[in-house]
């Protein structure tokens, strides 16, 4: 698996397989995030055979599709809401990269724009593209 960790409670990941979320709850994560849409892949990963890995593991599962290009209010606050339970936290997607961008937007005011972006670069991922994003939730009435 590739993990990348963006804080002490959250690793990111590209996709997960069902019988690596039994070596994921060994490792010690309670909370298992799918980012990725249906849609995208074939039954045997989509998001009701994760959910029943993530149980039959013992972990919370959160099924929250982030479709590319269509961020939402709700989908930042519901990944804020997953992430901020149990720790620690998988999230995974196709790359690890839409996950790292509703990490970051969850983060928006709270850390400095420039750190945001070091530590999901420092994963691997460039969210450049994503700045003038995080400006508008960083500048937004509370």
């Amino acid at each position: 698996m590739d993990l990348r960790q963006l804080s002490p409670g959250l690793a990111v990941s590209p996709q997960i397989q069902p019988e690596e979320v039994s070596q994921l709850a060994e490792a010690g994560f309670k909370v298992l995030v799918n980012n990725r849409p249906d849609e995208e892949i074939e039954t045997e990963i989509d998001h009701e055979a994760m959910a029943r890995a993530a149980e039959a593991a013992g972990m919370s599962y959160h099924y929250l599709p982030f479709h590319p290009g269509q961020i939402t209010p709700t989908l930042i606050s519901d990944f804020a809401a997953a992430i901020a339970g149990q720790a620690p936290v998988i999230a995974y997607c196709r790359s690890g990269n839409r996950c790292t961008v509703l990490w970051a937007l969850t983060q928006a005011g709270k850390r400095p724009e420039s750190e945001i972006l070091e530590t999901a670069a420092k994963a691997g991922y460039d969210l450049s593209s994503i700045r003038p994003l995080l400006a508008s939730l960083a500048n937004r009435p509370a």
